[in-house]
């Protein structure tokens, strides 16, 4: 009787910590990841699996559609260390070769920081750029010359890098004539902490 009790404490534990992290996390089946960014493929679609659907449901958000707009969320800088307000990091890459994109930062429960400047993202339209097309924004806590996001006393950081018609839109690239996007993510380099 132990054994079984064992048995069914194990599976069920088992079970929901896998169920745990298909919702947090995805898999190769839901989600691709670049380096820091992780990209939900079905997101907003109708044919979303349950494991998408839930991950969104959980975090209370409304996802556009994949087809309409690429949307990448970095938790991490680029060694796979978590983002946390107390440091500094540089986003760097290529400037999108077309179409809109958009870079914003929010706290851990999603929330946007508040700030003296009012500045929450930058997008294609607001961000200052390099003359060799690179655009390099700062997450810091004290004013950065360029293109600076506040992270006040936030703690841990989510960004979130959103690319409209990623099919067509391709940072750094041409166009892709598949379904997945094309898309060429920025670099998250911490520079101080």
């Amino acid at each position: 009787m132990l054994n079984m009790l064992l048995f069914l404490l194990i599976a069920v534990g088992g079970g929901l910590s896998a169920t745990w992290i298909m919702i947090e996390r995805g898999s190769a089946l839901t989600t691709e990841i670049n380096g820091p960014w992780t990209h939900w493929t079905a997101a907003g679609r109708l044919d979303a699996d349950p494991y998408t659907r839930a991950h969104f449901a959980r975090h209370a958000l409304l996802p556009v559609s994949t087809a309409l707009i690429g949307s990448y969320q970095a938790t991490l800088d680029s060694e796979g260390r978590p983002l946390h307000s107390s440091c500094e990091y540089v986003l760097e890459g290529p400037e999108p070769s077309r179409g809109w994109w958009s870079l914003a930062v929010f706290d851990a429960g999603g929330k946007l920081i508040r700030n003296d400047a009012g500045r929450h993202s930058f997008s294609s339209d607001t961000a200052m750029r390099a003359p060799s097309g690179r655009v390099a924004i700062h997450l810091a806590r004290s004013a950065r010359p360029g293109n600076w996001l506040p992270t006040g006393g936030a703690g841990r950081l989510v960004l979130v890098l959103q690319v409209e018609d990623p099919h067509d839109a391709a940072m750094g690239g041409a166009a892709n004539s598949g379904d997945e996007p094309n898309v060429q993510l920025p670099s998250v380099r911490r520079i101080a902490c």
